[in-house]
């Protein structure tokens, strides 16, 4: 089985800037170790966003290498996106089934329009940078600060302006694409950005004294920077089996990437056609989870608190009204009871 990728329109990544475009995808071809035999009789057709960094990759790559899609009875399409609320809306709108997310997007299942279906790893490659000589939030003061809204960049941006007694109407917010960043801040025209890892390490071969003011580290006592996969709510509610197969195949995936961090690295730079070394500097920035954790983490009440306190944060921020009961929008027992 071959399994096809189609871009959509102004969501999929430009492929002008390497380290946030897909490059020439790889072909779909099974490997020899993706000659599992499907148990299921019948082939459930998937469309599943991604974003083509480590984190939003590394599992679609191994299950179409390993064939964990063929196991499963699935037939797969991944577009690639540049952010997860693009996700959400396509999911909305049912262009897309699932979807992948970072942190700074949860708000948005916790607002009722999409559901998180699996934990994924924790992410750790956010930052806020200046120019040189910005050192400090308080050097961007009045000046412009770049940042793809309602992204983990957004998030840390918020939180380091907190952090310094500062709000966004202290500095000159200009929402951009994750594209578009890369090349202002190589070239200047903005003073500051909420941006993330491995796109950063382009800007710095051009900018090698970027200054890192802050970083998710800065705030890990009090939220946390999980990443996810996403599902439509009619997806969740009307096709379970599609679901509980999806998640079958990604619970595969999880296990695989950890026990094979190298070729999880390998894997995902082919599947983008990224440089091997710079996923692998990607991958560094993230802790990955393995399933016994996942598991252990959602049946413990962990996530819950994750997801508590990821909520305080959005409605601090003004992107939640309220915070709402983690099991609402995050479906753990149906992760769990994929593992049966």
């Amino acid at each position: 089985m071959r399994f096809s990728r189609k871009l959509l329109g102004v969501a999929a990544v430009g492929a002008a800037v390497t380290l946030l475009a897909t490059g020439c995808a790889s072909d779909g071809g099974s490997s020899d170790s993706a000659a599992a035999q499907s148990e299921y009789d019948d082939v459930i057709e998937v469309n599943f966003g991604y974003i083509p960094d480590f984190n939003g990759t590394s599992l679609l790559a191994i299950a179409e290498d390993q064939g964990y899609w063929a196991k499963y009875g699935l037939d797969v399409e991944t577009p690639s996106f540049t952010n997860g609320p693009l996700q959400i809306q396509a999911l909305g709108t049912g262009d897309l089934d699932f979807g992948y997310i970072g942190p700074g997007a949860f708000w948005l299942p916790a607002s009722g329009e999409a559901k998180i279906i699996a934990m994924n790893t924790l992410g750790q490659s956010d930052r806020v940078v200046g120019q040189p000589g910005n050192d400090s939030m308080e050097d961007l003061r009045g000046k412009t600060v770049a940042v793809p809204e309602g992204t983990s960049g957004d998030m840390i941006l918020t939180l380091a302006l907190e952090d310094a007694g500062m709000t966004k109407d202290d500095v000159e917010l200009v929402p951009m694409e994750p594209s578009a960043i890369v090349s202002a801040l190589a070239s200047g025209q903005v003073q500051g950005a909420g941006f993330w890892y491995p796109a950063l390490a382009t800007v710095k071969e051009q900018v090698p004294d970027l200054v890192e003011i802050a970083q998710n580290s800065d705030f890990e006592e009090t939220v946390a920077f999980p990443t996810a996969f996403v599902a439509g709510n009619d997806v969740v509610e009307n096709e379970p089996e599609k679901v509980d197969r999806v998640l079958k195949a990604l619970r595969d995936a999880i296990t695989f990437r950890y026990e094979n961090p190298d070729e999880a690295v390998d894997l995902t730079a082919a599947y983008n056609a990224l440089d091997a070394e710079a996923v692998a500097a990607d991958a560094a920035n993230n802790k990955v989870l393995s399933l016994e954790e996942l598991d252990t983490l959602t049946e413990d009440g962990t996530v819950d608190s994750w997801l508590n306190g990821m909520q305080d944060y959005f409605v601090a921020a003004g992107k939640l009204t309220e915070v709402a009961e983690p099991s609402s929008f995050y479906t753990g027992d149906v992760f769990l009871q994929a593992g049966e």
